[in-house]
Parts: structure tokens; C-alpha cells; sequence
């Protein structure tokens, strides 16, 4: 096992510096079990790409990186090693002929972590990344090995836990067989038209994101749209978009070279799901992000109250994504009991000022908005927790697994409290 003092160890972005006094990198589940037998307080840090305190803790941070890789295709499953980036599994699926049903807009994220956390690609008939576990292996604070499989009386509060309940060493995947993805831009589009008919917009492809700055509180800047090759030609004239004849980035006025391919070549799904490519600094590197996703009946009202503030947004912002993501039955997880439509926002890394308005923002979001959990937020736990209806049980599960608070944090006290 390595160990090395944290430093000034940040988060990707980062406007987080870990208050941890190491960070260890076990080589084996025996490692990491006398690890968390060993420590008051230990967390577990996957790809960093959380731009609030969810993984910091004051004692030791743990990364799985040198643990055992595993991939491991199980006919309709795949066995995988938590602290994987997808990046890191896609291709050898592809290579064996299964896929996965959807992906996040990153392939750097850690597979464990983004479970965690709920998050998620887009679509409307597409569940987050949580939805795609079967089973999950964790290492608990006692030290003992824990297997919970979809079923089992845990399983709905143990896949998106925020990393409460253990060390999540492995995840077993739904794959399916593999398939081909087409990614098509338009450009322009006018909200009227968009919230008049937004179902249409969402069903327009497999995976669909509405992409604008707020420079205009009428138009955004672009559609793009993800289909798998046995659909038709998508057609969004009717909201006042143009099919581009080049590729585009999310962000305006930047090269699109790190982004997937588009202009309608056909391509496995692991190089089309994604919006940005491995080898490449996904978005725009120099930023933070919040999102909070909403019950789908309550979209078009979203957009309205985001449409009144689109000035004030606007000087703070990169660009804005809005996204779908079909309901599932994971206590946690922001689409818990509902389809949703998800409002995400990459704003320049003026952390001071973001935080500021957040609460303006917040405030004009109906009562079924859920920060997602790795994001900038400034919501409280006692607001939240009367948007969870399984809260308390997860509470509940906490205490069951981890009655001493080795896994807890500030995050998690404001959250809990």
C-alpha cells in the first residue's frame, strides 16, 4: 500500500483543497480493510471530478487505483473494478461484443463515484448510471466484505449512497449487445417553441441536450442529438434549428477537437454517448458546476423561472445543458419516483460569486428541484429532505452500516444533521 501526506491535494477543478492528512492507496482488499479498521475517519476519492467536499475527510482519503482491475462478462453482466473510469472499460466492452445503455457526458469519471452520486447521461426512456447496477461489492466500517444485489431489501439505498456505507469496491453492470450511435448538432432553436412542444425535442434521439448561455433569454445556442443508427433522420425545423455541416463545442467560440464525433457519422456508442473524448480535457477545465434536476411536469415551469433570470446567469456562465433521465427506485437518487429534466451549469471558477447567487437560483426552482450531490449547491439537508421520500430510511441504512461515523464529513453532517 502507498501512503503520502495530501498536501494541498485538490479536486479537478480545483476550488476544493482535501483537509485529509493522506491519502492511501491500498493494493488489495486486505490493505484496505486494515485501512478502514485502522482510521477514525476515511473516504473514498475516485476521479476528483466533485466540485463540492462530498470525498474530503479530516483523516485519510483512499484511492482504489492500485487495487486488482477486474472486467469480468458474465453474460448480461459485467464484474468491474469501482475505481475505473468509464473510459477505462468501454472499449474492452465494445471489443466483446455488449454495451452499456447510456453514458455521462465524461468518460474521466470513476465508475464507483458517479454511481454514488447519481449521476447521469440523457434520455428520455434512460435511467442514470445507478440504474445500470446490479450488484455492488463494499468493503464496510467494521471491515467486513458486503455483496447487495438488486432485490435485496438494501439495495435501494446502498447504489447511490454518497459513499456513506462503505468502501464500494466493485459493481456489477447490466451490458447489452453493442450498437452504433449517430450525433447530430443544430444550431439555434427558440425556447417558446422548445417548451411548447418539449416532448417532442427530448424524443427527438436516444440522448438529446439543449445547450445555451443565457446570452439570450429567447434562443439557445444548440441541440444535440445522440441515435442509435435504426432510427430516422431527426428533424427539429419545427423549434427553429439548423442541422450544422461541422462539429460544434458546448461552449461556444471553443475548438471542437475535444468533443465526439458529430455530422452524422455512425460510430460505436463509447465514442458517441460521451460529449468529449478521453485523451482530451473534457469542457472547459477552468470552471464549476451545479445542476438540479426537477420532476418532468415541472420543466417548462424551470425553464420560464430560468428565462426571468437569464441576465444574471448569463454573467456568471459557460453554458447551460438541459437533459432528461427516466425515473428509478433508488432512494437517493435525484430521479427517484420520476422522470426528470435535468438543468446543469458550468460556470466560470468564481466560486465567491457563484455561491452569491445560488440562492436566488435555488429560490426560483419549484420544491422538486434536487441538487445533484456532487455539485455546487447550497440547499440545506432540511430542505431536501422533504424532496427524498425514502430519506429517513437511508438514514436508517447509515446508521446500520456505519453506526460510528467512520465514513462521515462535513458534507455529510450538513446534509444529516
Amino acid at each position: 500500500m502507498t501512503s503520502e501526506r495530501a498536501g494541498d491535494e485538490r479536486n479537478w477543478a480545483g476550488n476544493v483543497t482535501y483537509s485529509a492528512a493522506s491519502i492511501s492507496a491500498p493494493s488489495n482488499e486486505r490493505e484496505l480493510v486494515e485501512l478502514i479498521r485502522g482510521t477514525q475517519h476515511v473516504r473514498a476519492l475516485g476521479s476528483r471530478h466533485s466540485f463540492n467536499d462530498i470525498a474530503d475527510t479530516d483523516d485519510v482519503l483512499v484511492s482504489l487505483v492500485n487495487m486488482p482491475p477486474a472486467i469480468e462478462l458474465d453474460g448480461s453482466t459485467v464484474r468491474v473494478s469501482a475505481g475505473f473510469r468509464y473510459g477505462d472499460i468501454v472499449e474492452s466492452l465494445h471489443h466483446a461484443g455488449v454495451a452499456l445503455a447510456n453514458l455521462a457526458s465524461l468518460p474521466h469519471i470513476s465508475v464507483g463515484g458517479a454511481v454514488q452520486t447519481g449521476t447521469h447521461g440523457s434520455g428520455d426512456s434512460i435511467g442514470s448510471l445507478a440504474t445500470q447496477v446490479s450488484a455492488l461489492e463494499m468493503i464496510t466500517a467494521g471491515g467486513e466484505s458486503v455483496r447487495i444485489e438488486r432485490g435485496d431489501d438494501d439495495f435501494g439505498g446502498a447504489v447511490v449512497a454518497l459513499g456513506t456505507l462503505g468502501i464500494v469496491t466493485h459493481l456489477e453492470l447490466d451490458v447489452e449487445a453493442t450498437y452504433e450511435i449517430s450525433q447530430r448538432v443544430f444550431d439555434g432553436g427558440r425556447w417558446d417553441a422548445i417548451a411548447a412542444a418539449l416532448d417532442d425535442v427530448t424524443s427527438a434521439g436516444d440522448s438529446v441536450s439543449i445547450f445555451t448561455t443565457w446570452q439570450s433569454a429567447d434562443d439557445v445556442d444548440n441541440v444535440w442529438v445522440k441515435s442509435r443508427t435504426d432510427r430516422p433522420h431527426p428533424d427539429l425545423t419545427f423549434i427553429g434549428a439548423i442541422e450544422a455541416e461541422s462539429s460544434r463545442h458546448p461552449i461556444p467560440e471553443i475548438d471542437p477537437t475535444p468533443t465526439t464525433t458529430q455530422i452524422g457519422i455512425p460510430g460505436p456508442w463509447y465514442d458517441r454517448l460521451p460529449h468529449f473524448r478521453l485523451d482530451f480535457t473534457p469542457s472547459v477545465g477552468d470552471e464549476l458546476q451545479s445542476e438540479y434536476i426537477v420532476d418532468r411536469s415541472d420543466a417548462v415551469a424551470t425553464i420560464a423561472a430560468l428565462r426571468t433570470l437569464a441576465p444574471r446567469i448569463a454573467a456568471l456562465l459557460h453554458v447551460c445543458e438541459v437533459r432528461t433521465v427516466a425515473a428509478d427506485d433508488l432512494w437517493l437518487s435525484e430521479a427517484s419516483g420520476r422522470d426528470s429534466v435535468c438543468f446543469h451549469f458550468t460556470w466560470h471558477r468564481d466560486e465567491a460569486s457563484v455561491r452569491e447567487f445560488l440562492p436566488e437560483l435555488e429560490a426560483a426552482l419549484p420544491l422538486s428541484a434536487r441538487p445533484h450531490w456532487g455539485k455546487v449547491f447550497t440547499l440545506e439537508g432540511a430542505a431536501l429532505r422533504e424532496r427524498y421520500p425514502r430519506w429517513d430510511d437511508f438514514v436508517a441504512l447509515r446508521a446500520k452500516y456505519d453506526p460510528d461515523g467512520r465514513f462521515d464529513n462535513s458534507y455529510l453532517r450538513r446534509l444529516f444533521a
